[in-house]
């Protein structure tokens, strides 16, 4: 049992020392000037069943304060609840940006239902008024009204060809405090920022709720076609943008937020579960290395001090314990960028364990034939 708390020791020096500083929280937009001429800028929200949302969101979008062009184009994605006509009715309320709602239909064969109104968002903007950058962002999504401003100086100045900010999600609800932090954590984990925006580095992702791409980049790497099946769309888009030889960067957000409620466990988990076994691209063995490796790094360090303590030996509980504090010490940023009390911390091997069975549970509804199911689609693997 000793080499087990051993090996789960020497893989949080690792993770703490040599995974892209992913724990850190202070990768926040670079610095940034106005540049001369503001650009044109085309936002482009899929939406689809959204209507309970879109009074917290689309208001903060029609109020950018942007000194150049900017147009809203919201594409109602077979919305059955009234989606379109409630965001009609917020612009003719609210005033500011110019609105179009629009629908594309049911998409084809070989598309996602979200990147098929991404598609027709774009092609909207291009026919309309040819922007220089799209904004694509998710209608649960409200930013300040500094954001589009901000995003743009950002790309501007560091000539950067896609911006993008993990939005603040929302931690109201005890499943919300425990899960969504962590999510976020993992997140970081799988795609440390600091590798993402490194020029030179493999490394690619972005956070779908809000992409600022420069119109070129997106030609240039065939987007949205190139990813039009893509479950994870927003790692897939950035990766597609980083192989056409683009510039990305990624970061966690301080003036944009997601809306959308949590308040069931159930929700929370098939936020995850939809897209977990897509993750690991359907395979067995990465599923197997996945259960197997989280079981060592988060559940082995609680479990070897519990049994360390129970008879095992001091030296089992001092390795358990070394790495259960490693692990705790690394969550603390993340809860203090989400405002959470610290001593939830001791806690992530516990939320690890719900992702462990939200992962497992995403290949068993995959093989079942209900995998990547979200708002009424089934997706199957690619």
């Amino acid at each position: 049992m000793e080499w087990i708390g051993a090996g789960s020791l020497l893989a949080w020096v690792w993770l703490l020392l040599g995974q892209g500083f992913f724990w850190r929280t202070d990768v926040r937009l670079p610095d940034r000037r106005d540049p001369e001429r503001w650009p044109s800028v085309g936002v482009v929200v899929p939406a689809r069943d959204e209507a309970v949302v879109l009074p917290d969101s689309l208001p903060s979008l029609l109020g950018q304060k942007y000194p150049g062009r900017a147009e809203v184009f919201l594409v109602d994605d077979g919305s059955t609840d009234g989606t379109g006509a409630v965001a009609r009715r917020l612009a003719a309320a609210r005033g500011g940006l110019p609105l179009t709602v629009s629908s594309p239909g049911e998409p084809e064969p070989g598309w996602t239902g979200k990147l098929w109104a991404v598609r027709h968002g774009i092609a909207l903007a291009r026919e309309r008024s040819a922007p220089e950058y799209l904004l694509l962002t998710d209608a649960d999504i409200a930013h300040e009204p500094d954001s589009l401003r901000e995003l743009v100086a950002a790309a501007r100045s560091a000539e950067l060809d896609l911006v993008s900010q993990m939005a603040r999600l929302r931690v109201v609800t005890f499943w919300e405090r425990l899960i969504v932090p962590a999510f976020v954590y993992f997140f970081g984990q799988l795609y440390p920022f600091r590798w993402v925006n490194r020029p030179g580095a493999r490394t690619a992702a972005a956070a779908g709720g809000c992409v600022l791409l420069r119109r070129e980049a997106a030609e240039r790497a065939g987007i949205p076609e190139a990813i039009r099946g893509a479950v994870i769309d927003d790692v897939t888009l950035a990766r597609a943008v980083k192989r056409g030889g683009g510039r990305i960067w990624l970061g966690l957000a301080d003036r944009v937020d997601s809306v959308r409620p949590y308040p069931r466990p159930a929700e929370l988990w098939r936020m995850v579960s939809r897209s977990a076994y897509a993750q690991l691209r359907h395979r067995p063995l990465l599923l197997l290395g996945t259960v197997v490796g989280l079981a060592l790094v988060y559940l082995a360090p609680p479990a070897a001090l519990v049994a360390g303590l129970a008879g095992g030996g001091p030296v089992l509980a001092v390795l358990g314990g070394a790495a259960w504090a490693v692990m705790s010490g690394t969550y603390l940023p993340m809860l203090r960028y989400y405002g959470q009390p610290l001593w939830a911390a001791p806690l992530l091997p516990l939320t690890a364990l719900l992702y462990l069975l939200m992962t497992v549970d995403s290949a068993v509804q995959h093989y079942r034939g209900r995998g990547a199911a979200w708002k009424g689609r089934t997706y199957p693997a690619p």
